[in-house]
């Protein structure tokens, strides 16, 4: 679990008084290759993160990068094939939808074939299909040009202070990492804040008020009555939930509202 940097959340924490702080978190998984067993486990992730080597003289960062490509478009193949093979058997009932798919995959297929990823694809792609190549790849070069991820570990190991001051105060190399995996995904952070925490949470962009609540507690977003909404700034600006509120800065907003990136929310809700 992986901590996402936010010097936002300890401002908004010390205007709450809040006894902690807990940041948003990425889970990374490590699968420890490429071949065709780990990578069907993929395809429920968000995105794929691919360290590549760069210090060894042999190696060849560029050319590993085109070969994970082509690896999860081969993998992709492999995975509509399969699929079309079955809905072949089931379209032998004559089912008009199901001859549909058939004609879609095929399309899919060949497009595969020609070795192009499916982020490429023209058209929508079948439900439920879960490829990988139209998840998010960012990759990562351990070397020259790039991290020196065996520093950055050891740094890890390090009080923060001792850390920053070997960086001369600069952001841990793994900070920015986090940060282009985080734009890639295309998330957003809002804060929640009262006495006892304040927390920071992700979201798709373009999500509502409503997956917020799910997405701190089931229960919040089954009972929704509505949302209280401060900017992170203007909260901190003004000291207190009461002087923005008096100010005129606190909003109310419905279940449909799409939650921008630094809000503080505090969701009402009915037990």
């Amino acid at each position: 679990m992986v901590a996402v940097p936010d010097e936002r959340l300890g401002r908004v924490a010390e205007v709450a008084h809040s006894r902690k702080a807990t940041p948003a978190s990425i889970r990374v998984v490590d699968v420890g290759g490429w071949g065709a067993a780990l990578l069907g486990r993929l395809r429920q992730v968000d995105a794929l993160l691919a360290v590549l080597g760069a210090y060894a003289p042999a190696a060849d960062p560029d050319g590993d990068a085109a070969r994970i490509e082509l690896e999860l478009v081969v993998a992709d193949r492999d995975h509509v094939e399969r699929r079309l093979e079955r809905v072949e058997k089931q379209a032998k009932s004559g089912e008009a939808a199901l001859k549909r798919e058939v004609e879609e995959l095929r399309r899919v297929l060949a497009h595969l074939d020609a070795g192009r990823p499916l982020r490429d694809y023209p058209d929508q792609l079948p439900d439920g299909l879960e490829p990988l190549t139209t998840k998010a790849l960012l990759l990562v070069r351990n070397g020259p040009d790039g991290i020196d991820l065996q520093l950055e570990a050891e740094l890890a190991e390090l009080p923060p202070e001792e850390a920053a001051a070997f960086r001369d105060g600069g952001a841990a190399a793994l900070d920015d990492v986090i940060r282009r995996l985080f734009a890639s995904l295309d998330l957003v952070t809002f804060l929640t804040a009262d006495e006892n925490e304040a927390r920071a949470w992700t979201l798709r962009r373009g999500a509502t008020a409503l997956e917020a609540a799910a997405a701190i507690h089931s229960d919040m977003a089954h009972g929704f009555v509505r949302c209280e909404v401060v900017r992170w700034d203007d909260l901190v600006g003004c000291g207190s939930v009461a002087e923005a509120a008096k100010r005129g800065l606190v909003r109310l907003e419905g279940k449909t509202y799409v939650v921008e990136d630094g809000d503080v929310l505090r969701i009402r809700f009915s037990r």
